[in-house]
């Protein structure tokens, strides 16, 4: 017999837009995004919000896709960027995913690129922002 993972409990009625029974009935979908917990979630965005440097970042997102299935992309924004606010934190649509979680990890990032400015240097430096300076 093999040990089930434990999976988020329901959302209160009307309070998100999961889709986690949906999800739950529906077989042969993606569903391991119903693996992050409360408990886990936090420690994410803790781990997030305490990021060291951009491949530390970057490796963060690698392991989102690979164990959750969260597609993340950080990149400057269209306009300029004076202040964290202006670096675009984009999470891909995905079933499953509760609109509290899907606020809480660009809040976290934005933390940790605020607690350490050189990884925001570096982020836009390697979108060639800072070519000429």
């Amino acid at each position: 017999m093999t040990p089930t993972l434990p999976i988020r409990l329901p959302c209160p009625p009307g309070a998100c837009v999961c889709d986690r029974e949906r999800l739950l009935q529906t077989a042969g979908t993606d569903q391991r995004i119903l693996c992050l917990t409360r408990q886990e979630e936090k420690r994410l965005t803790e781990r997030l919000a305490n990021i060291a440097s951009l491949s530390d970042l970057q490796y963060l997102q690698q392991r989102m896709f690979e164990q959750l299935g969260i597609r993340l992309e950080i990149a400057p924004g269209f306009n300029e960027v004076r202040s964290m606010r202006g670096i675009a934190i984009d999470i891909a649509e995905l079933p499953g995913m509760c609109r509290k979680t899907r606020t809480a990890i660009p809040a976290a990032i934005r933390r940790g690129l605020e607690k350490r400015p050189q990884i925001a240097w570096d982020l836009l430096n390697a979108h060639d922002l800072l070519r000429d300076a």
